[in-house]
């Protein structure tokens, strides 16, 4: 009676863990690591001024975090993030609403997210996209997007908003 009580509890537990792993594919820690970005957002410049609202959300069972962007000036995007545990790296895919995408790819390190884009040919040579978000100790998030050369070389300020949280 013994060992069948003991079996019975060996496999009810490894059944619950199991279903624990499968009801939830994308809640391991590595899909928690841009979690500090999730929120519906006011995005201001660095002098202050509104730019535009941002609302973040989980979306497929925490497999995706997407954004919404909506500009003071009228501009629009989406993006869609998500973590590849077969290379260990998160990706994000933009669309703007004038037809720009931008494929980005990246690690986490402590309280950041650092996003690169392939090398793209432009006006000024060949460059690549690089966005940082970073949480700020007072709850925001500042985001930065720089333009580098193929040497790392810094050539430009793209975008930069702090994002604080609706009230």
């Amino acid at each position: 009676m013994k060992y069948k009580l003991f079996f019975l509890l060996f496999i009810f537990i490894s059944v619950h863990s199991y279903a624990q792993q499968v009801g939830c594919a994308c809640c391991s820690p590595e899909h928690q690591q841009f979690d500090f970005w999730i929120g519906d957002w006011e995005v201001f410049n660095t002098e202050g001024d509104k730019i535009g609202e941002n609302l973040v959300k989980k979306l497929e069972d925490n497999c995706i975090i997407n954004e919404n962007w909506i500009g003071e000036k009228g501009g629009s995007g989406k993006s869609y993030n998500y973590y590849d545990p077969t290379d260990k790296t998160w990706n994000q895919l933009w669309i703007s609403n004038t037809g720009n995408i931008l494929k980005l790819k990246g690690k986490a390190k402590i309280n950041s997210m650092i996003l690169k884009s392939e090398p793209t040919q432009g006006e000024k040579g060949t460059y690549y996209n690089q966005i940082t978000w970073i949480k700020n100790a007072d709850g925001t998030v500042t985001q930065n997007w720089e333009i580098y050369d193929l040497q790392g070389k810094f050539l430009d300020n793209s975008f930069q908003g702090i994002y604080r949280r609706k009230k």
